[in-house]
């Protein structure tokens, strides 16, 4: 399978998603860009799919609350989580209190309005919150050889998703947050997820280092290599 068509599971719908465990993944990531213990500070999860980011923070003691499009309530979402149902498109939805962080994971890629949505999610931060965002990578050498021989393919999943409706590089995703008022403070790049393309050998040895060879060029060529860029934004 083509890096093209790797997964960069998402929370903006349940879907066929699931959470990546790997040591170089988004999730990885996110979950790590907030505090081991949470201490009953309050976190929004945009886009939360099966809760599958909501849960990890609820069991350290997060007080979270998930939102995502309308419909049954997937199974396994966890009990301690807070679901509101609203099509994001529409905004966010009226919340009680503010928010020490907000999780926008592989979400303003698939809305219209990604600048107002960023700027609803300033509404409800908390003094010294930030976002805690996953942003795919329309600058990856993968995307780019696309383009430069002609083809913009529509695929299920990956960098070129059909429900992708922005394709930004690193700049237009700081000008982006820029637009809304945010200034992001720290960039973690994170590397191709081999494993969902191969799930047969997701944990063999090949793999495995094919993974870290994707993250090692992701550090040291951000703006080329890294498939997704992991954002911490403030004020």
């Amino acid at each position: 399978m083509a890096i093209g068509e790797l997964t960069p599971a998402t929370s903006f719908g349940s879907g066929p998603y699931t959470f990546k465990t790997g040591p170089y993944s988004s999730h990885t990531f996110l979950l790590r860009a907030l505090p081991p213990e949470g201490g009953g500070r309050r976190v929004l999860d945009v886009g939360c799919a099966g809760g599958f980011l909501s849960g990890d923070l609820a069991r350290r003691g997060y007080e979270v609350t998930g939102i995502d499009l309308p419909g049954p309530r997937p199974s396994g979402f966890p009990e301690n989580v807070e679901r509101i149902e609203r099509d994001l498109e529409d905004g966010l939805p009226p919340l009680s209190g503010r928010f020490s962080y907000v999780l926008c994971a592989d979400v303003l890629e698939h809305v219209r309005r990604p600048d107002r949505l960023l700027r609803d999610v300033a509404a409800v931060l908390d003094t010294g919150g930030v976002v805690i965002a996953s942003l795919p990578n329309s600058g990856h050498a993968w995307f780019r050889l696309n383009v430069l021989l002609g083809r913009f393919p529509s695929d299920e999943r990956g960098l070129f998703d059909r429900t992708h409706l922005h394709f930004y590089m690193w700049s237009g995703w700081v000008d982006l947050f820029a637009s809304a008022g945010f200034r992001i403070d720290k960039m973690q790049p994170t590397g191709v997820p081999v494993g969902l393309a191969l799930p047969r050998w997701e944990a063999s040895a090949p793999v495995r280092a094919m993974e870290w060879l994707s993250f090692a060029l992701a550090r040291a060529w951000k703006k080329l290599f890294a498939y997704q860029f992991v954002v911490t934004a403030g004020r």
